[in-house]
Order: C-alpha cells, then sequence, then structure tokens
C-alpha cells in the first residue's frame, strides 16, 4: 500500500507524463504547420509513448489502493523557431523528467516503498533512451544546419518512427 506522501508524488508525475503528451502533441501540430510530416509523425509517436508513461502511474496508484488526482495542465509552447529549436525544447523537457524520476525513485528507497522502486526502475530506464534518441537527432539537425537538402533527409528518417506499445501497456507489472 502506498503512503500519502508517495501517493502526492506520483499524482505530480503524472502530471509531469501529461504535460509532456501535450507538448508533444504541440510540436506535432507545429512541424505539421513547417511542412515536416516525419517530425509531425515523430512527436506524435513520442505523445502515444508519453500517454503510456501517464496510464503507467495511474493504473499503478490505482492497483495500489491509491487515490489519483488529476491536476490542471498548462498549455505547452504553441510556437517554434524551428525543428532544431523543438528538439533543444525536447532534449531540455526529458532532461527535466529525468530529474523528476530520480527524485521519486530516492523518494521510493527513503520510504521503503520497494514495490514503487522496481517500478520507477522501468521510468529511470526509459528515460535513458529518451535522451539518448533526442541527442541523435539533434546530432542530425546540428550536422545538417539549414542545408534545406539536409533537413528534407533528416525528416523523411523521422517519418519511420512507429509507436510500439509496450507488452500489455499501462499494466503495473509490466
Amino acid at each position: 500500500m502506498l503512503n500519502k506522501k508517495m501517493i502526492a508524488a506520483l499524482n505530480g508525475q503524472m502530471s509531469n507524463e501529461f504535460y509532456s503528451a501535450y507538448l508533444y502533441l504541440s510540436m506535432s501540430a507545429a512541424s505539421t504547420a513547417m511542412g515536416l510530416r516525419g517530425a509531425a509523425n515523430w512527436f506524435m509517436v513520442q505523445y502515444q509513448e508519453e500517454m503510456v508513461h501517464f496510464m503507467k502511474l495511474y493504473n499503478y496508484v490505482i492497483s495500489q489502493g491509491g487515490a489519483v488526482t488529476l491536476a490542471t495542465v498548462k498549455a505547452p509552447p504553441s510556437a517554434f523557431k524551428s525543428l532544431l529549436d523543438m528538439f533543444e525544447q525536447t532534449l531540455k523537457h526529458e532532461q527535466f523528467i529525468t530529474r523528476c524520476i530520480n527524485d521519486l525513485s530516492d523518494l521510493a528507497v527513503k520510504e521503503k516503498d520497494h514495490a514503487t522502486a522496481v517500478l520507477l526502475q522501468w521510468y529511470v530506464t526509459e528515460q535513458v533512451e529518451e535522451e539518448a534518441n533526442d541527442n541523435d537527432v539533434l546530432a542530425r539537425l546540428r550536422l545538417v544546419g539549414k542545408d534545406g537538402n539536409g533537413l528534407f533527409m533528416v525528416d523523411n528518417e523521422l517519418a519511420t518512427r512507429v509507436f510500439t506499445p509496450p507488452p500489455a501497456a499501462g499494466n503495473p507489472s509490466a
């Protein structure tokens, strides 16, 4: 059973994950407006992944007898200078999420909440992947600079990303 401090912290992280989804949905729309359909796809896949992250926490809190409290989610930015700007903001945001997950993990250890600590290890691993993906795209975008042909090629590559739900998405034991 979760204690009140852990429930509050997990509810806070649910808000962070929901904001992440909202941010990537906004970036998908902005990419579409820029004519970057590949980037729009990449951000839409990211949106879907963030919703899985949210639902995993949601289902976990409920399965442990905790109360889910949904908070107001602030509006994400809707205007971006460039695709490079979007990915720089994406990396910065994922680094923030990594710090939040690390803080949650520390709290679980402090509270001797072993079940939550195990759940959060999935998120720790996921954040390593998230930041690596962002850094890979940023490296390509920096390499091509303002070259239209290079941006076209990067955009085509981003179009190949597909959403693959984890086996039993949202299942706290998955």
